[in-house]
């Protein structure tokens, strides 16, 4: 109780003065206005000062670090794209400072849902929730090698010319889609548009896209289970690459396909139809995701990587290797 009192005290000078205690006679204090007495409203408001002084600030309390990862949502940038570009930017400011994490968690806390900020995101769901997978079904392409084939080189990344496809739909009732094709090492996009999803239209997609790609530069590609992709031997043999298949419902053999492709749906997004939908206005699309940094590639472009990859291909190709046989 004395603890109580030192930290809470009411006087009538500074209550409100029709204000009487409770049962004022059986109060051993004596009068009501001759004495300290405890308030709990008193003694709320000074908890609730000290909180707010001694709790450290939130990182997007700042006004310069807030207005500069709104611009940066808005151009389209990633919580990790924006967690190194400030590293970079702003080295000798650690007020300019934020992790991805942190910044997903402010982006989907309740004082930010008026600003609706998780439609910047990549997704744009409206909780951050994680996907089941489902059974598989029996496979339905002809002469299917499956994923566990390909060369273990391929999924670490360190090699070139290995690509991931897919099919991205409009809307319907268009049957337009198109074909997407991603290189794993660069991340570089190429994509081209399709009059349906037959297999028959998505090898001449495929055609298309790789034959002005050096053969050095286009080994293999990894499908996923889609019956579009039942022709690829037509184009193995026309081009000399060689095809492999995801597991059923596993869409993360296929990542970087699938992480280009939610870059696609930001400018078309699901329900919008491609019927209107030129290869010039796609080009110009494919052009600024593949011009924009990475933080995987160290913050360059995926265009920057596939053009020096390129260079180291036709500087082999320039300077082969050449042995020399000494005779007596």
């Amino acid at each position: 109780m004395s603890r109580e009192l030192r930290r809470g005290l009411w006087f009538a000078s500074n209550e409100n003065g029709s204000y009487r205690p409770y049962r004022p006679k059986r109060l051993k204090t004596g009068a009501w206005t001759s004495g300290p007495f405890y308030s709990a409203l008193a003694a709320q408001r000074k908890a609730d000062l000290r909180r707010r002084g001694s709790r450290k600030p939130r990182r997007m309390d700042s006004d310069r670090l807030r207005a500069w990862v709104l611009d940066s949502l808005r151009r389209g940038w990633s919580p990790e794209l924006i967690e190194g570009r400030l590293k970079a930017q702003y080295a000798g400011d650690p007020s300019m400072r934020i992790s991805h994490e942190c910044l997903c968690q402010w982006i989907y806390a309740k004082p930010q849902r008026a600003l609706d900020l998780r439609q910047y995101l990549a997704r744009g769901r409206k909780r951050r929730t994680r996907k089941k997978g489902r059974k598989a079904k029996g496979p339905r392409i002809p002469m299917r090698v499956p994923i566990a084939d390909r060369p273990e080189a391929v999924g670490s990344r360190k090699g070139f010319g290995h690509f991931e496809s897919d099919t991205v739909v409009g809307a319907a009732p268009s049957r337009r889609c198109m074909n997407t094709q991603v290189e794993r090492r660069s991340r570089r996009l190429f994509a081209r548009l399709v009059d349906d999803k037959s297999a028959s239209a998505t090898a001449r997609a495929e055609y298309e896209i790789f034959k002005d790609i050096p053969p050095a530069a286009r080994v293999d590609r990894t499908w996923d289970n889609g019956t579009e992709a039942s022709l690829h031997m037509l184009v193995d043999e026309a081009l000399g690459m060689l095809t492999y298949f995801a597991d059923p419902y596993s869409s993360w053999q296929r990542g970087s396909n699938e992480n280009r492709n939610g870059r696609i749906r930001r400018y078309l997004p699901k329900g919008t139809g491609f019927e209107d939908l030129a290869q010039e206005d796609l080009d110009a699309i494919v052009g600024e995701i593949n011009d924009t940094p990475m933080k995987l590639l160290g913050y360059k472009t995926p265009n920057e990587v596939w053009d020096e990859e390129i260079a180291k291909l036709q500087s082999k190709a320039a300077s082969p290797n050449t042995s020399v046989a000494l005779t007596n």
